[in-house]
């Protein structure tokens, strides 16, 4: 699959097209499982994660550990952009996306399932789930 039909998939929309983000974010917020809410987000750059990182990963490694290096190599290239950016040392978004990457295995392998919930009920839990992973990411910030 290449990047434009991948993105068709997620957002439901070709690439490019003047509804994407509103449909990534709609379906981002609103998915009933936080795994799902990274099938929607961001589809550009889930493609290329998981092309490039996730996969070949998966190779070496169980798909969980894989998912979690992937989550974590996110974070990094977030700070590393930040860093090059302020000329200085932060690292605030690798544990934050290692929180995340952890709440996407717990939650599949516990089977944690909003979908029932309305779309507002969805996007609060989802918007939860982030935010709790940054402010614990935040405490511990080296």
């Amino acid at each position: 699959m290449n990047l434009s039909q991948y993105i068709k998939k997620r957002n439901g929309v070709p690439l490019g097209a003047s509804n994407s983000l509103r449909n990534m974010m709609i379906r981002s917020l609103g998915a009933g499982k936080f795994s799902n809410f990274w099938k929607y987000w961001n589809p550009i750059w889930s493609y290329y994660l998981g092309k490039y990182i996730f996969k070949p990963l998966k190779i070496i490694f169980p798909p969980a550990l894989s998912l979690l290096i992937t989550f974590a190599f996110c974070g990094f290239l977030h700070d590393l952009v930040i860093m090059i950016i302020r000329w200085g040392f932060a690292f605030l978004l690798t544990p934050w996306f290692l929180l995340m990457g952890l709440c996407v295995i717990i939650g599949d392998y516990a089977k944690i399932d909003y979908s029932k919930f309305t779309w507002t009920i969805r996007a609060f839990i989802n918007i939860l789930i982030i935010s709790s992973c940054l402010f614990i990411a935040y405490q511990v910030q080296i």
